[in-house]
């Protein structure tokens, strides 16, 4: 294999590999989503990566193996994760964020285990690991063997505050990421709990709650829209626009608020529902979201989309649980109308797609 790819110390699923085809049929018989990635790279071609399309139309996005090497070398650098790390791959490989891992793997030198990407883990027959990445409702659903990963960050989706909360006295090192496919996955990490606070404080300038921390080599800006701006040389010569609303708190950290495509104005009032959600995300059991609808005397009124049967109850508890907020949730922030839908519509890589679940 070409050794200055691949490190002398990977392994996965406790095997090594000599050649390229002994690599390669490895792939085919038990990560055939994974293959194409491999053959690619040993052909040095440049790698085609789909987006989740849950902000838009789904599109393909095209990287380098250098430019992919060097995202996972900020990630060995900011999270002290070099060679022999154990690390878990329990995501699928047809996007960004399983590619990545793999990737990581073999550039730093990593013992990589994979397990088939479900909502249930099988962890409580496994090995401690070092380092593992999960989507959120993977996280809130293998809770209870939580304690076998050292660190572990979250993506795909924001992370609930009642979940942040079930985590806060965890001793696995929690974080949230933030990124792209365009950005290489993760850019940013925010601590969600003691522990993982301590070590994101332990190695750069402590930042406020919420906030998130740069990658190295990763810095921050804003535009006129209020709007995130990426700045990763190891990535793109071009800065990174995106479509993001933040607070930008320095140059290396930021508060995350919503997305500019989908605020609300509604009387003249401008909206954003992921402020919104994160504010009832307590008072709500089930999925929801929040969206707006066109209505001749406000221009946009203000909805909840809630998954699951209807309850009829639901409406008097916003409205209680706004006045008990002691003035944090406003009333221009409770909806006008609440519907209710069977299932939710998702994109391949499992996320929330709200346009199609509003057609309905």
């Amino acid at each position: 294999m070409k050794a200055s790819l691949f490190h002398s110390n990977f392994t996965f699923d406790g095997k090594t590999f000599n050649t390229e085809a002994e690599w390669i049929a490895f792939m085919d018989r038990n990560y055939p989503e994974g293959a194409e990635l491999l053959r690619s790279w040993f052909a040095g071609e440049i790698i085609q990566v789909k987006t989740s399309g849950s902000t838009g139309t789904q599109k393909t996005v095209s990287f380098s193996s250098q430019q992919m090497m060097e995202s996972a070398r900020a990630t060995g650098r900011f999270f002290n994760l070099g060679p022999g790390t154990k690390a878990l791959l329990c995501l699928p490989l047809n996007f960004i964020a399983g590619k990545m891992m793999l990737i990581r793997a073999w550039t730093l030198g990593w013992e990589l285990i994979g397990m088939e990407p479900t909502i249930h883990l099988k962890l409580e027959n496994r090995d401690h690991f070092d380092f593992a990445a999960m989507i959120p409702l993977q996280l809130e659903n293998n809770l209870a063997h939580l304690n076998k990963i050292d660190s572990l960050i979250v993506g795909g989706a924001p992370v609930s505050s009642e979940l942040q909360q079930r985590l806060k006295s965890a001793s696995t090192n929690v974080f949230a990421t933030y990124g792209m496919t365009e950005t290489i996955t993760h850019v940013a990490v925010r601590a969600l709990n003691v522990s993982a606070c301590q070590k994101i404080s332990s190695g750069n300038s402590i930042i406020p709650e919420k906030a998130f921390s740069a990658l190295p080599g990763v810095t921050f800006d804003i535009d006129d829209r209020g709007c995130l701006i990426v700045r990763c040389p190891r990535i793109s010569e071009k800065e990174i626009v995106t479509n993001d609303l933040v607070e930008v708190i320095s140059d290396k950290a930021f508060v995350w608020k919503g997305r500019v495509d989908n605020v609300i104005n509604s009387a003249g009032l401008k909206l954003i529902p992921e402020v919104i959600e994160e504010n009832f995300s307590k008072c709500i059991s089930q999925r929801f979201f929040v969206a707006g609808l066109p209505d001749s005397k406000l221009g946009e009124k203000l909805i909840f989309v809630v998954e699951g049967k209807r309850d009829k109850e639901l409406m008097d508890n916003l409205k209680a649980f706004q006045e008990k907020s002691g003035g944090t949730i406003q009333k221009n922030e409770l909806p006008r109308n609440i519907f209710f839908l069977p299932q939710f519509e998702e994109t391949e890589s499992g996320k929330i797609n709200r346009k199609k679940t509003l057609s309905h």
